[in-house]
């Protein structure tokens, strides 16, 4: 690899690493002869998914990261084994929530997964990478449902929603902070199996993404947008530019799945718009 970041004997540390987009992230890396932490919350799915990593020089450490001293807690133990992170993957992930009406406590672990987990391990990994003063590099996992908010999970979307303008903030700040060169990034993938589900032949495997994701981040893109076996690129920024329309237009909110604007959204996707 050309980046610096991806270097042999460079440190990757990837939160929700026992499966899905997590652990191909974690092969992908190891395969580069980088040294990986694999942080998840259940012991014996890390133990397996470090297995897997033939022989590379991996450490695991069961993690929850919507629990602050816990994320110090790894930041340490990472320092201690390996020395200061290289490339940060905040990916864990919960889909609990619901819609505007679900159980409080649900939307509140969603809040402490999805956002509050990024920004603790930014807030713990960050500062070391800084002062070190070489290249590194910050990756949050967001989501399409974070950008165009379709009906459904209110709870993952708002969370995916304000990572993604944490993300934006936190690359703000980066580039403007003299002699910094860690770089913050913003992977959005599309349709993918992840977890324990069967394949879809719709959806990309993990490992898809991941390919995306360091081709990506080699060319120093921000947004990293994913399509899919579905959805192709330019099918993602026509929705994009339609959800941002709803402001700019004065049209309803969520007007993509609006019955008045049906017919609108089919023009517009079909170019005739």
């Amino acid at each position: 690899m050309s980046h610096p970041v991806f270097a042999p004997g460079n440190v990757a540390v990837i939160t929700g690493a026992a499966m899905g987009i997590g652990l191909a992230a974690a092969k992908r890396f190891a395969s580069l002869g980088m040294k990986v932490c694999m942080a998840d919350t259940d012991a014996d799915e890390l133990a397996a998914a470090a297995a897997g990593l033939n022989g590379a020089e991996v450490m695991t450490a069961v993690t929850d990261v919507s629990d602050l001293a816990a994320v110090e807690g790894l930041r340490d133990a990472v320092a201690a084994r390996f020395g200061v992170a290289d490339l940060l993957f905040n990916n864990a992930v919960t889909r609990i929530g619901g819609g505007v009406w679900e159980d409080l406590d649900d939307w509140r672990k969603s809040m402490d997964v999805n956002y509050w987990g990024p920004v603790y391990g930014t807030r713990a990994f960050a500062p070391a990478m800084i002062e070190r003063g070489g290249p590194a590099m910050i990756v949050n996992a967001g989501s399409k449902q974070g950008i165009t908010n379709p009906p459904g999970n209110a709870a993952y979307n708002v969370t995916k929603a304000a990572l993604k303008h944490y993300t934006e903030a936190l690359q703000h700040t980066l580039r403007n902070t003299e002699g910094c060169q860690v770089t913050a990034h913003l992977l959005v993938p599309g349709w993918t199996t992840t977890g324990k589900k069967q394949h879809q032949p719709g959806a990309w495997l993990p490992e898809q993404v991941v390919d995306h994701m360091v081709a990506a981040l080699e060319r120093g893109d921000f947004y990293i947008v994913c399509p899919d076996n579905e959805v192709t690129t330019e099918m993602d920024n026509q929705r994009i530019l339609w959800a941002a329309g709803d402001i700019t237009e004065n049209r309803a909110p969520l007007s993509r799945w609006h019955p008045d604007y049906k017919v609108a959204f089919e023009d517009y996707a079909a170019g005739k718009g």
